[in-house]
């Protein structure tokens, strides 16, 4: 790696004020060693970009743009290893690191600028338009063949959720995603309602309409003494009356649930003893309720908010007020792959929605878990910021079009810097033509002409191969997509700038 010399005497180069030795070359250094690392992995990144891409492996950087956006996590990653290739040569040609990373900030907050001017408005009643958004997201996954499938059921969940008037922004833990092994991907469907992984516990009452459903945390078991203390029966009379006492104990707290007019009783999975012992199960079955135990804790919320219902801590305070109702409770068998529990027509449902993903693998699965989620993330963007933008590079090559003239009325050094700013932009749309099997080079001077003469929707059609105007092709991505790759990628490059020294740790 190049080493730069600052331009002091070389015998005075080491001295400090003190007389400590002190290397000048040091932060150069390490300038560049943290950007070629970087580098690294945005060069192994890039071939995953777009439909034609391979798979991801993303980064740190990546999962911020996953937060913020949920898409464009490689689109990110990619800027960002351009915008260091940039700095790794106005670094070697002598600019100082401050005046880059000022001049990098005045581009990201011009490019800003320009992409919100070439954003549309996009209205929430507009189901066409968020469709085209969710299939754009799904076409660069593996599961793009199910796009027609799984785009529709990621629109309507993420609308069933939110009051599209009034909303600016989508909870999307109200959107329950359920993995269930088997069948493939076209069986997967949207349940309004409650979905529940777990089995039913008594296999004599597997459906129950018109439901009263109870959410209980204690155990319907015998009580235990504290930890420490054991009990030692000495005779057969004190053996039975333990187990009479026991037998009274839990027939009276099954006798109080069915007071209460409940029929399906869920419980909430206990660490420190059997939340159901077999006794219980038994009583509950003779009095046709239908059980489903182990329920995680983490799901308590998610069933409350979805049912209606509230979670009952103590047998006394089950009463019929904490019961949600239902139309319909019941066991549905997968063909032959496993069972679930499907609660729906709920009498005051919450604005929640399940979605169920089945697959032949849990590789698949996992995958259509994600792509699912980056589509609901697309639709949340649009949500959160109600313009769309053109995709297939098209705002990439007018972002390094503009910022080049952008340059041009600024002077020193800042021009030097934007202008490399520009330039760096255009590895997406190069990257994008390269994955595509086109050539880069004339693909990207093409555009470029294409965006100088006005057509600012003029991207790369990776389907036909050559350039079209992406709007009419439909490839359309959120305006916050973009605007969050820009902004992080730039953050990101500007922080590794401001590094100039290791301290190695032990």
């Amino acid at each position: 790696m190049p080493e730069v010399r600052t331009a002091s005497n070389a015998s005075n180069m080491g001295r400090h004020k003190g007389g400590a030795y002190q290397d000048r070359d040091k932060p150069a250094q390490i300038r560049f060693s943290n950007i070629s690392a970087a580098k690294a992995v945005a060069d192994a990144v890039r071939t995953s970009l777009g439909p034609k891409g391979m798979d991801k492996m993303l980064v740190e950087l990546s999962k911020a743009q996953d937060i913020e956006a949920g898409d464009g996590t490689t689109s990110v990653v990619v800027i960002a290893g351009a915008l260091l290739d940039a700095c790794y040569r106005l670094l070697q040609k002598g600019i100082h690191p401050t005046i880059i990373s000022e001049s990098f900030q005045k581009a990201v907050e011009k490019g800003v600028e320009i992409l919100t001017a070439m954003s549309r408005p996009v209205q929430l009643s507009d189901r066409e338009t968020l469709l085209n958004s969710a299939t754009t997201s799904l076409c660069s996954k593996v599961v793009s063949q199910y796009s027609s499938l799984l785009a529709p059921m990621s629109v309507d969940a993420v609308m069933r959720v939110i009051d599209p008037a009034t909303a600016t922004g989508v909870d999307l833990q109200d959107i329950k995603i359920i993995k269930k092994l088997g069948g493939t991907i076209d069986d997967c469907e949207m349940v309004e309602g409650l979905v529940l992984n777990q089995r039913v516990a008594n296999s004599s009452v597997t459906r129950v309409e018109k439901a009263k459903i109870g959410l209980i945390q204690f155990c319907l078991s015998p009580p235990k003494t504290d930890m420490d203390n054991q009990i030692v029966v000495s005779d057969y009379a004190q053996m039975d009356r333990v187990l009479r006492e026991e037998r009274a104990y839990i027939l009276n707290m099954v006798k109080q649930i069915k007071k209460a007019g409940c029929n399906v009783l869920l419980i909430q999975k206990s660490i420190l003893r059997d939340a159901l012992s077999d006794l219980a199960l038994h009583f509950l079955n003779k009095m046709k309720i239908m059980v489903v135990k182990e329920i995680e804790r983490e799901d308590i919320e998610f069933i409350c908010k979805t049912l209606g219902t509230k979670p009952i801590a103590h047998i006394d305070h089950f009463t019929p007020e904490m019961l949600g109702t239902a139309e319909l409770a019941e066991e549905v068998s997968l063909d032959g792959s496993g069972k679930l529990v499907k609660i729906t027509g709920c009498a005051s449902p919450g604005k929640t929605v399940s979605i169920v993903v089945r697959g032949s693998n849990k590789l698949v699965i996992e995958e259509a878990e994600r792509s699912i989620h980056d589509a609901l993330c697309v639709i949340r963007c649009l949500v959160k910021k109600r313009a769309l933008i053109a995709g297939g590079g098209a705002p990439e090559i007018e972002l390094a079009v503009r910022l080049a003239e952008y340059s041009r009325t600024l002077g020193g050094m800042e021009a030097y810097c934007v202008r490399a700013y520009s330039d760096s932009l255009e590895v997406i749309p190069s990257t994008l033509a390269e994955n595509a099997g086109l050539n880069p080079i004339s693909t990207v001077t093409e555009l470029r002409n294409r965006h100088a003469q006005g057509d600012k929707m003029a991207g790369i059609n990776v389907r036909k191969g050559g350039i079209s105007n992406i709007l009419e092709e439909l490839v359309v991505q959120p305006l916050l997509v973009s605007i969050s790759a820009l902004t992080l990628a730039t953050e990101t490059v500007r922080s590794i700038l401001k590094i100039d020294d290791v301290v190695n740790t032990r």
